[in-house]
């Protein structure tokens, strides 16, 4: 069933965003086998008996999440919409009575933060890679998965000596338009050093195993990880965990920090609307 829901949106969506839908769609079609339902012609108050039930055991945000992948599945696909209906508006509500509405958010990596880690990056092959991964993700402040997807060949010399990065693809630019991300001269360095290493072709970020052997392109999931290592090592005082999305988050305080406008943190931050960004500068602004 699954396959038949998928099979027109192969290639009309991000991979990730089809990933994402179909992990959510998974998760409900398995309660609704458990339950003995067709998840093609749920009703509203199954829909809401399926949230009461992922209360005890998923974040709102995952909830909420699921609920609006599910909502845009039964409607690109030509199906009545359950979620839209009251039964399942009322189960959301006492979600977030229950849960909150409060999502965890990333702890931010800061400039001076951003530095300790710098200087906590080994004198070797993962230590070079480490470096080329901190200041690529603060400079661009990329979503983890646009990270590694840059390539060499997206780097472009521009006038007056500067340089730029091209991100092709983007979460909020699906159809490839494109943009240029400023590459300083610290991280063109950095780009440089890596490139003679690993060859200036193909992607910037590739996995380094134990013995220091450059592999394949590093998955996103791996940035949480490599990001969890350097703040040990590091020892950074801080009170939370380090994750991909901290790079975004860090980059932009420091620019509102600078007196840039919201306007300009929003292009930098690829953020396509004030109320995304807001949610995420609002936290640690106020700290």
């Amino acid at each position: 069933m699954s396959d038949d829901l998928f099979r027109d949106l192969d290639g009309a969506l991000a991979p990730n965003t089809l990933r994402a839908y179909r992990s959510d769609f998974r998760r409900f079609e398995r309660w609704c086998l458990r339950a003995a339902i067709d998840p093609l012609a749920a009703s509203g108050d199954q829909v809401a008996a399926f949230i009461e039930d992922s209360i005890d055991h998923r974040s709102a945000a995952t909830i909420r999440r699921g609920v609006a992948s599910l909502s845009t599945l039964f409607t690109l696909n030509g199906y009545p919409d359950p979620t839209r209906t009251p039964p399942v508006k009322l189960a959301l509500k006492r979600m977030y009575r229950r849960l909150g509405r409060a999502q965890k958010q990333a702890y931010p990596l800061t400039r001076d933060l951003l530095e300790q880690l710098l200087a906590a990056c080994r004198d070797d092959v993962l230590g070079e890679r480490d470096r080329v991964l901190l200041l690529l993700g603060y400079e661009t402040m990329r979503r983890r998965a646009e990270l590694c997807a840059l390539r060499f060949e997206d780097l472009e010399q521009l006038p007056k000596g500067k340089r730029a990065l091209r991100l092709r693809f983007s979460k909020t630019d699906q159809y490839g338009k494109g943009r240029l991300l400023p590459v300083s001269d610290r991280l063109y360095r950095a780009l440089a050093t890596w490139g003679e290493r690993v060859g200036h072709a193909g992607t910037i970020l590739r996995s380094v195993d134990r013995y220091g052997h450059v592999r394949g392109p590093l998955p996103p999931s791996a940035i949480n990880r490599r990001l969890r290592a350097l703040q040990a090592t590091a020892k950074l005082d801080i009170d939370g965990q380090l994750s991909g999305h901290s790079f975004r988050v860090g980059a932009a305080l420091d620019l509102l920090e600078a007196g840039e406008p919201l306007v300009k943190i929003m292009l930098r931050g690829g953020w396509s609307s004030e109320t995304t960004a807001i949610k995420y500068l609002r936290e640690w602004q106020e700290v």
